[in-house]
Parts: structure tokens; sequence; C-alpha cells
């Protein structure tokens, strides 16, 4: 993997605080119907995401474990079922303050990085604008950084294993990974290629793409 200098840990948690309110100030532009709007994430509205940001920017071994005995031990049910939970028991007024309290916040749990905070915004951000008709700038530098977390970790993505044949090249930015076909793009839409979203396919070149269009996109 080839990439250009990462950044620091105070630079992925300032990045973090930027994104947060930047979100607020989309978020604070939007109509009840559009936060009752679906998002790219399938059975979730744009209220329900909100709550999933709210809610994971103050994890707690603790809270985590609760919710997995109530999901079974799915922990995808469990995010799942406590952001919507968490949505449908706050008003959109109160999920908008309880994101601006938390641009400041840096809090992780056991076994996840700031970098993960960093990709789950940037993303996020993405499955609340896209559906809305709306444009959303990533950051190059901080997408890049997001994008090497999800290449190196596993669950919940495994972006290696599902694009095993592949190598991803970044058009925007010194960014490259994995062997094979090559799939050419700006690193946001790379980003979103490897958290499973097909949002930014179309702006996605090369031997690769043409290739995981004919096949369909890895789930």
């Amino acid at each position: 993997m080839a990439n250009d200098a990462t950044m620091t840990n105070e630079e992925i948690w300032r990045a973090v605080a930027a994104e947060r309110a930047s979100l607020v100030e989309l978020l604070e532009t939007l109509s009840e119907d559009s936060w009752n709007h679906g998002s790219l994430c399938e059975g979730w509205r744009v209220r329900d995401v909100v709550a999933h940001i709210v809610l994971s920017a103050r994890p707690s071994v603790g809270w985590i474990l609760v919710n997995l005995i109530r999901a079974r031990g799915n922990l995808d049910r469990a995010i799942r079922d406590t952001a919507i939970h968490h949505a449908e028991n706050t008003t959109t007024a109160q999920l908008l303050t309880e994101l601006s309290d938390s641009i400041g916040l840096r809090s992780t749990v056991v076994g996840t990085t700031p970098a993960d905070r960093l990709m789950d915004l940037l993303v996020h951000g993405q499955d609340i604008a896209v559906p809305l008709g709306i444009a959303r700038e990533m950051p190059i530098n901080a997408a890049r950084s997001a994008l090497e977390r999800v290449w190196t970790m596993n669950i919940p993505f495994d972006a290696r294993k599902k694009l095993t044949g592949y190598r991803l090249v970044a058009t925007d930015v010194g960014w490259t990974a994995g062997d094979g076909l090559a799939i050419e793009g700006p690193v946001a839409a790379l980003l979103l290629l490897a958290t499973g979203r097909r949002a930014a396919r179309d702006l996605l070149a090369g031997e690769g793409a043409a290739r995981l269009i004919a096949d369909g996109d890895p789930r």
C-alpha cells in the first residue's frame, strides 16, 4: 500500500470535530420531512443515522455489552436497534443539540481508533446527503486516512477480502492498495466503495471498475 504521509491522531481528532460541526450546519437546514427521509443505510432514516453518530461519540464498554446482550450477540443489530430507538425517543432539536455538544469529544472504545470515528462521520455524512441530493465534499486527507483504516481492518467491511483481485488507485492523492484490475477514482469514491456504498460508482474508472459494474458490486 503506497500513501502520502498519514494524519497524526491530533490531526484526525481535529478533522472529526470539523466533520461534526459541518454536519450540524447541514442538518440545521433540513425540514422535518428530510430528517425522516431514507438514508443510504438500508432501513435507516436520516434521523436514525444522526442518532447513531451521536451515540458513537460517547461509547462505553458497559453500553456496548448491554446492547449486545439485548441483540443476542449481533453487533450490527445492536447498533441498528439502539440508533433507531434513540431516534424514535428524541426530538429533532434534541438530536441537533446532542450532536453539537459532541463536536469536541475525543472518545473511542477498546479496539477502535480515532480514524474509526473519522471514517464513521465521513461515510455517514454521505449516507445522509446523497439521498437528499446534497453535495457534501470530503476533505481529501481525511478521506485518505479513513480509507487506510477501512483497508487494514476486517469487520465490519472486509474490504480487502471483498475487493480481492482489484487494485484501488486514488486519482487525487497518493494512495494505492491491492493487486489486480485497477479501480481508479477520487479517494472519497474509493472510501464509499470500500464501505459497501454504491453511491459514487459513477466516479470510478479503469478495467476493475468496469468489471465491478458487470459483475455487481461486492457486498
